[in-house]
């Protein structure tokens, strides 16, 4: 069947890619066609957009040009006439006035017996005024240039570029003209003014997409458009900065770009690509009349948005068409060859071609007699996240089909079969009756051969080393396994071998550990139950102030209520809290509990918290936010359970700093038990000490236990700490709390934890305390 199925595979794949190949080039014909079609059809809006504006330009030269003929004729006719200041400023208003769009006029004369007056607009009227003489030297060197052209010269070099003109403030674009006396020799200058604000207004109307942009460059490569009306002023700073930089007057000197419309032969609109930043612009430009450069950068993208639709359109057909040949091709291979494409699937791993998971629980179900070994290799993660999942593959794969040479050749490995589980382990099957001593030797043979394989990977070498988990039907000292038992047993033991850094561990029945992990499931399982029907609670412990014998603080502790409403003590569940990571929640439920109950009482009450409640910044912040949130702080003291060990001072500092804030007091748990203590004090900044039970429940009768107190109360006074006893059952140790000088005391004598508070101690004995409330 398999050989009906590649040919099958073979003729589908062939008919898909024939249908497929005619699809894609009848597509890509239609595709091309139109693009031809609006790609023109954009040219031409683009080409008639650019002439427009270059002719509204032109135009404005042209009369500017005439303007200032004019102006230079009046000029010379003034010649004939007596040197009169009131004619020349009557002609320079008149020049004004005939062109409206021009912003200045000026006459010079070589002859310094003529004035020389300059007139400009000032709002409504027109101002006349004298040359200064920096003006006066700028008109005699462009008179000089002008006068030494070839006549008649190149219209454009009656220009000037963009330059400052001090006596108006403003920069201004000028055309200047000869005048001529009745002879025609050149005896003066006639100029009139463009002002550069005028110039900018103009170009800045320019449209032609969303994000076109349009510039005008003056002889010395000047920009002369307004940036400051577009959205992003540092872009649009950027493109015409780009655009200066290509330097288009020496480009069309040197090498003329090609030219890609000739409308106007006189001003041939011409292309080039440009890239600014992450995007591509045609730049379109020609020069004016007047020299100048003016273009518009429009953005090629803007420019085949146009096609993308037709592409996207396209583009379904062919995907449609390809999906249905796709699908057909899969209901025939299903029908032909499903059958054994789902068994390989199910029963092989893709990567090493060997037997997987499910083969294995399948074959286990059949086993009898028989050892089965779960291989992890060890730091197989570091592999992975250093040198990439492909060399991790690499690796399984090699190791896999080295491990299974190694099987067959060894006698001892006879009959064994090598399974991929998931990840990075093998499973390896061994028929027959086994004992530790058999396959001890065996083992170490098997995993000394892994860390002596030279696997390589770009020429770095992957070192290798396993634990193994062994599991065997027989037991010695417990009931024989099932073949269904053998992996979950494989997988106690593999766990156990990690855990104790050993390189394989055997699975002992007898041990019970397969028992422990039912219990913890099930304790788990309780516990989560506990928590979502809320019945994890807080129990409250008094705490009397061994002076006025008065009930004053509470400590709360957790307690969890079983199926039958009993409590239960932490000891039976906290540890196992943690390792089913639900410890955060109990502290949370504590925390929400102790607030509720005290928020309308007038008693202090303390918190137990362990450095691993303190270290994590989640459950920190949310303890901060609610004592906040209650404005309770005065009332909270913290006790941080000094068996857990305090290892990061900073963090449980910053804790504590928090806390402190608020108002809320610290308390060091179980003092007296450890060298740490005193670091303890010296390092955080605490309120209360609680003196450890073990040392208080002896002070009736143990001297050195007395001693020590007395020495911790002693060092507590001095640093200003008050101190709590704990585990004061009677009223014979209640008497030497008080002789101590203790402050507060909590234990039996005083009351045992209770869901109620008690607020009233009864003592027995006459000779003993009084009672107080």
């Amino acid at each position: 069947m398999l050989p009906v199925k590649r040919a099958i595979m073979v003729l589908l794949s062939l008919l898909v890619g024939l249908f497929l190949v005619g699809s894609w080039l009848i597509a890509s014909l239609n595709l091309e066609f139109a693009e031809n079609a609006m790609g023109k059809l954009r040219e031409r809006q683009i080409t008639d957009t650019f002439y427009a504006n270059l002719d509204r330009i032109n135009a404005h030269h042209r009369l500017m040009e005439q303007s200032t003929r004019g102006l230079a004729r009046a000029g010379g006719l003034l010649l004939r006439t007596p040197s009169e200041p009131a004619a020349l400023a009557s002609t320079l208003r008149n020049a004004l006035q005939d062109l409206p769009d021009s912003y200045g006029s000026s006459l010079w004369y070589v002859e310094g017996g003529r004035p020389a007056r300059y007139a400009y607009r000032q709002g409504q009227s027109v101002q006349v005024e004298p040359l200064s003489a920096d003006e006066q030297q700028r008109l005699s060197g462009w008179f000089l240039r002008l006068r030494d052209l070839p006549s008649p010269g190149d219209p454009a070099q009656q220009w000037t570029a963009a330059y400052y003109k001090s006596s108006i403030n403003s920069v201004v674009i000028s055309h200047a003209t000869l005048i001529r006396d009745q002879t025609g020799r050149p005896v003066g200058l006639a100029m009139t003014d463009w002002l550069a604000d005028d110039v900018i207004r103009t170009v800045s109307r320019v449209e032609v997409t969303p994000s076109t942009f349009a510039f005008l460059l003056d002889h010395e490569n000047r920009n002369l458009s307004s940036l400051s009306d577009a959205p992003d002023v540092d872009r649009a700073q950027q493109l015409i900065d780009s655009v200066t930089a290509l330097q288009l007057h020496q480009r069309l000197q040197e090498a003329p770009v090609p030219v890609i419309n000739t409308r106007q032969l006189a001003s041939p609109m011409q292309q080039l690509l440009h890239h600014v930043g992450q995007q591509d612009y045609s730049l379109f430009f020609s020069p004016t009349r007047a020299g100048m450069i003016f273009g518009i950068g429009v953005p090629q993208s803007e420019i085949d948005a146009v096609l993308t639709p037709m592409r996207e359109s396209s583009t379904r057909i062919q995907l449609l068409a390809g999906a249905i040949m796709l699908i057909i091709s899969a209901l025939i291979l299903y029908l032909v060859a499903g059958t054994l494409r789902q068994l390989h699937n199910l029963y092989t791993d893709t990567l090493t071609h060997l037997p997987n998971r499910e083969r294995l629980l399948a074959d286990l179900k059949k086993t009898h007699t028989a050892s089965l070994l779960l291989l992890n290799l060890d730091a197989f993660k570091e592999i992975n996240d250093f040198y990439g999942h492909q060399c991790g593959d690499h690796v399984i794969a090699t190791l896999a089909e080295a491990l299974q040479q190694h099987l067959d050749e060894r006698a001892d490995w006879r009959g064994s079969r090598l399974y991929r589980m998931p990840a990075d382990e093998l499973a390896i099957w061994l028929p027959g009756h086994h004992s530790e001593e058999q396959l001890a030797p065996a083992l170490t043979r098997l995993l000394d051969f892994i860390s002596n394989l030279n696997i390589q990977w770009q020429e770095q070498d992957i070192p290798l080393s396993a634990s193994v988990g062994v599991a065997c039907c027989n037991q010695r000292d417990a009931r024989d396994l099932t073949g269904e038992q053998l992996l979950p047993a494989a997988n106690i033991a593999l766990e156990l071998a990690r855990t104790d850094n050993e390189s394989f561990v055997f699975y002992d029945a007898s041990q019970g550990i397969r028992e422990g992990y039912e219990q913890n499931l099930i304790g788990a399982n309780r516990l989560r139950a506990a928590l979502d029907e809320q019945r994890i609670v807080a129990f409250f412990q008094p705490i009397m102030d061994v002076a006025s014998q008065r009930i004053e603080k509470y400590e709360c502790l957790v307690r969890m209520i079983d199926e039958q409403g009993e409590p239960v003590s932490p000891i039976h569940f906290l540890d196992l809290a943690k390792k089913v990571r639900l410890y955060r929640a109990i502290t949370r439920c504590m925390i929400d509990s102790a607030i509720e109950r005290f928020a309308d009482q007038p008693y202090s009450f303390s918190i137990n918290l362990s450095c691993e409640d303190l270290l994590d910044p989640e459950l920190a912040d949310y303890i901060i936010t609610t004592v906040d949130s209650h404005v309770i702080g005065e009332r909270v003291i913290f006790e941080i359970l000094e068996s857990e060990g305090i290892e990061n001072y900073a963090a449980v500092r910053q804790f504590i700093d928090r806390a402190k804030a608020l108002g809320c007091r610290i308390a060091i748990d179980d003092f007296g038990t450890g060298y740490s203590n005193f670091e303890h004090l010296m390092r955080l900044n605490v309120d209360l000490i609680k003196i450890d039970g073990s040392l208080i429940r002896q002070l009736d009768e143990n001297p050195t236990a007395l001693t020590l107190c007395r020495g911790i109360v002693q060092f507590a006074e001095e640093l200003g700490i008050q101190t709590v006893a704990e585990f004061v059952h009677s009223p014979a140790v209640l008497k030497k709390v008080q002789a101590l000088g203790i402050h507060f005391a909590q234990g039996a004598a005083i009351g045992m934890p209770s869901a109620s508070l008690i607020t009233e101690i009864r003592m027995l004995d006459a000779d003993k305390p009084g009672t107080s409330s």
